[in-house]
């Protein structure tokens, strides 16, 4: 019986893409971007195709970031509900010189027609609060909270971010109802 041995650089090569995957394959993940931290700056557009900046949606204020479930495939209730109390509190968000930025993944196909009807479903927008659409799940990737499984989309979070773009409290939900109410956002901004 012949027995093969495997050449020494065949080890060395298996080490090395190991040690690569190691290395590499996790920076290649986005990570979720900690409290302290700067907040990843990104452009995308409402429904209604108006392009929106987060950097210069906050100039001069503070921000409250929040990334909805969007359109899994139907019209998110603890979406609707949370949405829903940060539009009833928009006034107060404003007297804290606060913007709310909601954003709503999900596949590109047709989610600019799901986020209008999403948006018929609420009161008008304060000024103060607007909602666009991430149909390439590029800020759900970026701050690393894409829910890659069957009917999902991003896991719902919440970040409040001071006047200079830094995370001053973030909430991430790995089940769809466990979500930062408008009271908890306001409550981390006057602590601040």
């Amino acid at each position: 019986m012949h027995t093969y041995r495997i050449p020494q650089i065949s080890r060395l090569a298996r080490a090395a893409v190991i040690v690569s995957a190691a290395l590499f394959g996790t920076a290649l993940i986005a990570q979720t971007p900690a409290v302290g931290a700067k907040a990843p700056d990104f452009t995308l557009s409402t429904p209604t195709g108006r392009s929106v900046q987060m950097s210069k949606e906050m100039q001069g204020h503070g921000l409250v970031l929040v990334v909805l479930r969007g359109f899994p495939g139907y019209q998110c209730p603890f979406c609707v509900k949370q949405v829903h109390d940060f539009i009833d509190h928009a006034s107060d968000f404003a007297a804290k010189n606060t913007r709310v930025v909601l954003v709503y993944p999900g596949p590109p196909g047709d989610l600019d027609d799901h986020a209008k009807d999403f948006l018929a479903k609420q009161a008008e927008l304060p000024a103060n609060i607007v909602l666009v659409t991430d149909p390439d799940y590029k800020v759900t990737n970026l701050y690393g909270l894409r829910w890659d499984a069957p009917h999902e989309t991003a896991y719902p979070s919440t970040f409040v971010l001071d006047k200079k773009g830094m995370i001053s409290f973030e909430k991430i939900s790995h089940s769809h109802g466990d979500r930062l109410s408008a009271q908890d956002a306001l409550d981390n901004l006057a602590a601040k």
